[in-house]
C-alpha cells in the first residue's frame, strides 16, 4: 500500500531579494535588474506573512539573495540589508505564527547576480569556496532546515536574451556544479530543492537531456517542476514532466504563479498534482509571485496567497 504524506506543504516564495539579473534591457519586465538597496516595503513583508498564517499556509520560502550582511561575506550586501540578527528574530516570527521558513538562495548562472563578483567566477575554487561558505551560514542561520532552495531555474541563453552577459554551464559543467552545491546542502543535514529546468529547458542544447537528468540527479533533491498557465496543455513538455517525475520516483512540490494575474494557475496546479502525482511523492504545493514585496504589488502577493488557501480548501478538505 502506498505510503501518504499526510502533512502537504502549503507554501508561497516571498522575495527579500529580488536581485537576480544584472544589467537587464527588456523593457516588458522594467521590475528585474539590480537594485543597489534593499527593495522591500515591511509593512507589506508583514501583511504577507500574516496572510500567509490566516490562510492555512505552513512554509514560506524566503529568496535571501543579497538582502543580508552574511558574516562569512558581508561584502554582498546591499544597502540597508538585515543583520543576521534580524533575520533570526523574523524567522521566530514566522514560526510563532506556524510557518516553516525555508532558505532559498539562486545558483543558477542566470539568475545569481546577488553573488557580486563571485557570479563571474563560476566554477572556480574561489566560487566554490563562496557557495560552501554562504550555504554554511545560511543553514545555521535557518537550524538547519527541512529543506534549502538551490533555485537552478533558466540557465539557458534563451532565457538569458535579454541580458547584456550570458553566463551557462552545459552538460558535465553543470553537473559538477550542482552536485557540489548538493553535497554542501546534505552536509549541513537539509534536502536541496530545486526548479528542474535542466531537465525542461534547454533541449535546444543538451541531447538526451531527461536521460542524462534521471540517470544523474539524486533521489533525495525535491522537485520543484512549474507551470503556470491556467489550463493544463498534457503535451506541453513542463506539464509531461510532472509524470515523468513521477515515473521517476523523485519527491516533488508543484509550483504555482500569480505573476500575471493567473487567478487558476494555483487551483490548475494542485488540482492536476492531485490527480497525477503518487501521494508519497506529493510533499505539497508552492504558490509564487514574482514581484519584489513592495507595495505596488500587494494586489499580486495577498492575492495569489489568498488563491492558494482557496485551493487547499477545494482540494484537501
Amino acid at each position: 500500500m502506498e505510503k501518504k504524506v499526510k502533512n502537504k506543504i502549503w507554501g508561497c516564495l516571498l522575495h527579500l531579494s529580488f536581485n537576480m539579473w544584472e544589467e537587464y534591457i527588456w523593457e516588458g519586465r522594467p521590475f528585474r535588474g539590480y537594485r543597489p538597496e534593499l527593495e522591500l516595503d515591511q509593512k507589506m513583508w508583514d501583511d504577507a506573512i500574516s496572510t500567509m498564517s490566516e490562510e492555512g499556509c505552513n512554509l514560506v520560502v524566503i529568496d535571501l539573495g543579497d538582502a543580508v550582511r552574511y558574516e562569512s561575506h558581508p561584502e554582498i550586501a546591499v544597502k540597508k540589508a538585515w543583520s543576521v540578527e534580524r533575520l533570526y528574530k523574523e524567522l521566530e516570527r514566522m514560526r510563532g505564527l506556524g510557518l516553516e521558513p525555508i532558505p532559498k538562495l539562486n545558483f543558477s548562472a542566470g539568475h545569481d547576480t546577488w553573488m557580486g563578483d563571485y557570479s563571474r567566477m563560476v566554477s572556480t575554487d574561489e566560487y566554490y569556496q563562496f557557495c560552501t561558505e554562504i550555504i554554511n551560514e545560511v543553514s545555521s542561520i535557518f537550524g538547519h532546515p527541512r529543506f534549502f532552495h538551490l533555485g537552478m531555474d533558466e540557465e539557458s541563453s534563451s532565457h538569458q536574451q535579454h541580458n547584456k552577459v550570458v553566463v551557462q554551464r552545459l552538460n558535465d559543467a553543470w553537473w559538477k556544479d550542482f552536485l557540489f552545491l548538493n553535497d554542501a546542502v546534505e552536509k549541513n543535514g537539509s534536502r536541496s530543492w530545486i526548479w528542474p529546468d535542466y531537465m525542461l529547458w534547454n533541449s535546444q542544447e543538451i541531447k538526451n537531456k531527461p536521460d542524462q537528468f534521471f540517470q544523474k540527479m539524486p533521489k533525495s533533491v525535491v522537485q520543484g517542476n512549474w507551470y503556470y498557465k491556467e489550463v493544463f496543455n498534457e503535451e506541453d513538455t513542463a506539464v509531461k514532466a510532472y509524470r515523468e517525475l513521477n515515473a521517476n520516483g523523485y519527491d516533488q512540490i508543484p509550483t504555482g504563479s500569480y505573476h500575471n494575474y493567473n487567478t487558476d494557475s494555483i487551483g490548475a496546479t494542485v488540482a492536476f498534482g492531485k490527480k497525477n502525482i503518487s501521494d508519497s511523492h506529493l510533499l505539497g504545493f508552492l504558490q509564487t509571485f514574482w514581484r519584489p514585496t513592495i507595495e505596488e504589488n500587494r494586489d499580486r502577493i495577498i492575492g495569489g496567497i489568498k488563491l492558494l488557501g482557496e485551493a487547499k480548501r477545494k482540494y484537501y478538505k
